[in-house]
């Protein structure tokens, strides 16, 4: 170990407002433990697709209370850097995670004293209702404390732009910048004349704005088993239910109140296989149609069906043409556009361009997806990762609206003896089959990150001619830049009229992830089961040959 490595430990040390954190450091240079240092100082936490995010310990490779003061700081700096007006505020929000409520105290101590005024959510909330308030306040910015969807040992840092979007490049990098100068910060307490709690009416503005707009009347007779999956978006939505008129919707109990632990789930993430087993469980338990879910910080959706061979998870693509099916029949303005990433189906822009709205596609993360509307307004955005926004004033995507948006067309469809699922029969049938699945390769400890680099050097340096015997007709490497898009690290595999894979590292977690989808023409020669089960097929062997070269 390096002298100057063993310095920046100390510096840090005397700097840490932590005791805990403190004594750790501490023990680990009084033992001599070089290696757990290296982990903890040579890879600095950094911006990247969400915010910044890592396991919650000591040390500049991890959220803590130091990494949060020092990134706040930064987002001074960076508010005078583009001459943002301090007194228009900065909103401040939490999860319920573990450490949230210690890096929400900071980053607002900080801001207080650096002069700036501070509109703090009342107590942990949604992730959505930061960028919502940004926009309804006039803000000069957001801070939202969370690592939404990540594993139990993780928190973040998420910051948003004036238009309540996330911030992108250069933003990032000069935050970043100014928070590896920043200095000793200067504190205040919220006994400040700048401090203020977000009112009531405000979050009430929300819930009103929503109910209006996918509320039911009547009270509903469809049946909804809802999880928050232990996250805090459970007494939010479920008020959000009621409000809408779905009178009828059974909470998870064993996942209802927030936990940081996430004790019956071992990611939170409905993404994940059996995040919904608990869900599907109680709605058999009350005949229920429809599961709902959030993620920790209620800023994704994840939903099932019941259908006639049991509970079918609804893919987050499918999802977003269930609410493309239903948004785009209201949109009639030409400035209305809808968008997705390059990784999620292609499926919605043949619906948008059927339905003469424009179509926009972009890099993965809604930080690019709020801001596809060049010249217009986004009117629905989504990306697979069950990211959905459906109504332009929240500018991220959004799982508490999204959720009502999807049970006021489930409601819709049960009135005429339909479901969901007959919905996506209709999709389907008109534009064709596009099967898409989905391989997620997680790495663990130090080396992680460079086994993924590795991975997908490998592929980029010697791309295959066919994978899962389908012929590769173009190899696009992402990192060059595409189809007008910035460079990204990526590979784009196409495979001809078959369709296409996207093999791209995680920006949120430590994962290497391939997006594969397959499609074909709409057809009368064929059942729909027969093309979705033939296009299946080859998903599967390009899955299981992809696989194979990436694994390490």
């Amino acid at each position: 170990m390096s002298r100057s490595l063993h310095e920046r430990v100390r510096v840090w040390i005397a700097e840490d407002p932590d005791d805990d954190d403190r004594a750790t450091l501490q023990t680990l240079l009084d033992d001599g433990d070089d290696a757990e240092l290296e982990r903890r100082f040579t890879n600095p936490l950094t911006f990247g697709t969400a915010g910044l995010r890592g396991p919650v310990m000591a040390g500049p490779a991890g959220m803590n209370r130091l990494t949060v003061r020092r990134a706040t700081q930064g987002v001074v700096a960076w508010l005078h850097e583009i001459g943002a007006d301090p007194s228009r505020g900065v909103v401040v929000g939490r999860d319920a995670r573990r450490g949230s409520e210690a890096f929400n105290d900071e980053a607002v101590a900080v801001l207080l004293g650096a002069g700036v005024v501070v509109f703090e959510l009342p107590e942990p909330l949604p992730t959505p209702l930061v960028p919502y308030c940004v926009k309804v306040l006039g803000a000069a910015a957001g801070i939202m404390i969370t690592a939404s969807h990540n594993p139990p040992q993780d928190n973040g840092y998420k910051l948003y732009s004036d238009d309540g979007a996330q911030i992108v490049p250069p933003n990032d990098e000069l935050v970043e910048r100014r928070a590896l100068a920043a200095g000793v910060a200067t504190l205040a307490s919220r006994a400040s004349e700048l401090h203020h709690v977000v009112a009531s009416d405000v979050l009430s503005s929300y819930r009103a704005h929503f109910v209006e707009r996918f509320g039911v009347g009547d009270p509903s007779s469809l049946r909804i088993a809802y999880t928050p999956l232990h996250g805090v978006g459970g007494t939010f939505m479920m008020d959000l239910f009621a409000r809408a008129g779905f009178a009828l919707v059974t909470p998870v109990a064993s996942q209802f109140l927030p936990d940081a632990n996430f004790p019956t789930l071992p990611f939170p993430n409905p993404e994940e296989p059996g995040a919904l087993n608990l869900a599907m469980a109680c709605a058999d338990d009350v005949a229920a149609d429809l599961v709902i879910a959030n993620d920790p910080d209620a800023d994704r959706l994840g939903a099932a069906v019941r259908g006639a061979a049991g509970w079918q998870l609804l893919r987050g693509d499918e999802i977003g043409w269930l609410l493309a099916s239903t948004l785009l029949e209201e949109m009639n303005d030409p400035r209305d556009v809808v968008a997705t990433t390059i990784v999620s189906s292609t499926l919605l822009a043949a619906m948008a361009g059927q339905a003469h709205v424009r179509f926009a596609q972009t890099l993965t993360g809604f930080k690019w997806i709020a801001r596809a509307a060049v010249g217009g307004v986004l009117r629905f955005g989504y990306e697979e990762a069950l990211g959905f926004a459906v109504d332009p004033c929240v500018a991220d995507k959004d799982g508490l609206s999204a959720a009502l948006c999807l049970a006021r067309l489930a409601h819709e469809l049960a009135a005429r003896g339909q479901s969901l699922l007959d919905r996506l029969d209709e999709i389907e049938s008109r534009f064709g089959v596009h099967s898409v699945a989905q391989l997620s390769l997680r790495a663990s400890g130090p080396e992680g990150a460079t086994a993924i680099a590795a991975s997908l050097g490998t592929l980029r340096t010697s791309p295959p001619s066919t994978i899962g015997g389908v012929a590769v007709s173009e190899v696009v490497d992402l990192a060059q830049g595409y189809a007008g898009l910035a460079p990204t690290d990526g590979l784009l595999l196409v495979l001809g009229a078959t369709g296409r894979v996207v093999v791209r590292p995680s920006g949120t977690e430590a994962k290497l992830k391939a997006y594969i989808e397959v499609t074909s023409r709409p057809s009368n020669a064929t059942s729909l089961a027969h093309q979705r089960d033939a296009a299946a097929k080859v998903v599967e062997a390009i899955r299981v040959d992809l696989e194979g070269r990436l694994r390490f």
